[in-house]
């Protein structure tokens, strides 16, 4: 789908990423990374932060296990990655430039979702603090049979409990990783950030460097309502 028909659509519900998407939080889950790093005496691999975005920390620690030569300490180190990563966030919740109103704006006329791979307390501290939580009729994380990104399972879920079929809901997310996520599962997308050149370009049906595009918010305005 070109970036001409998407904004020539209306869909019926919303899918949200959380990290990255509504809540300036990469930036925490780089520096829980570092400190998590240097808390077990280990040094960051080249490019780690890149192929670390959108993972779930679970995942996550193991890649910093095994990139690190350290096996072993997969548990330890998504533990540690987490709770750091919690204490980061508890400090500074900030919300991505445009996120509130569009989500504000959604919420008054469609049903909303939040599709996670962090754990639900995390999840929901962040968009309660930022006053968003209230405009999501469901908050979707992995666990308990619902794998993480990219696998499709968050947003199939989250499409089922909005009860809309996946073609006729749209995936907002970050990640390359959650792109894959919301494709699979059936979704369209929009993409987060600068377009990757590439194959890459095509895990989104459009992209916009935030959510406050003028573009964006003007299709929103048309499309969804007031």
């Amino acid at each position: 789908m070109t970036a001409r028909n998407i904004l020539a659509w209306s869909p019926s519900a919303i899918v949200f990423d959380c990290d990255g998407t509504l809540m300036d939080t990469e930036r925490h889950w780089q520096e829980a990374r570092n400190v998590t790093f240097g808390l077990f005496g280990l040094r960051p691999p080249s490019g780690f932060a890149d192929r670390a975005k959108g993972v779930h920390y679970t995942e996550c620690g193991a890649l910093m296990a095994e990139e690190t030569g350290k096996p072993d300490l997969a548990e330890d180190l998504a533990a540690t990655l987490l709770t750091t990563f919690t204490a980061l966030v508890d400090k500074d919740p900030v919300t991505m430039p445009g996120a509130a109103a569009l989500v504000r704006l959604a919420a008054r006329h469609l049903p909303l979702a939040v599709a996670s791979n962090c754990p639900r307390e995390t999840v929901e501290t962040c968009l309660e603090r930022a006053g968003l939580l209230v405009s999501f009729s469901h908050v979707v994380v992995a666990g308990e049979g619902v794998r993480p990104k990219p696998e499709p399972d968050l947003y199939s879920v989250a499409v089922r409990l909005c009860g809309v079929p996946p073609e006729e809901a749209l995936a907002v997310e970050d990640s390359l990783t959650g792109m894959e996520s919301a494709r699979r599962a059936g979704l369209r997308v929009i993409g987060l950030g600068p377009c990757p050149p590439g194959p890459e370009a095509e895990q989104a049906d459009l992209w916009v460097e935030s959510l406050a595009d003028r573009e964006l918010v003007g299709w929103a305005r048309s499309r969804i309502g007031e």
